[in-house]
């Protein structure tokens, strides 16, 4: 684990929330906050894993209520 750099704040255009944050470990970056989009489908109810917003990403909603974000740092 060379670099750990946590922040709080809005990323990937969502809101702040006082119960996000992001990791970064090396060139590869975690983001994760509260979920607060209405999904249009049904939802898995234990994990639930698609593509993100941004090209590269992937989002995995776990328990319905928190969303982790994977992505490549920029």
């Amino acid at each position: 684990m060379r670099d750990l750099n946590i922040a709080i704040g809005p990323r990937h255009g969502m809101a702040h929330t006082p119960t996000s944050f992001s990791l970064r470990l090396g060139n590869r970056e975690m983001h994760v906050s509260r979920d607060f989009r209405n999904r249009y489908y049904k939802v898995n109810p234990i994990i639930d894993c698609s593509t993100g917003l941004q090209r590269g990403h992937v989002e995995l909603l776990v328990l319905r209520k928190w969303l982790v974000i994977l992505s490549k740092a920029h």
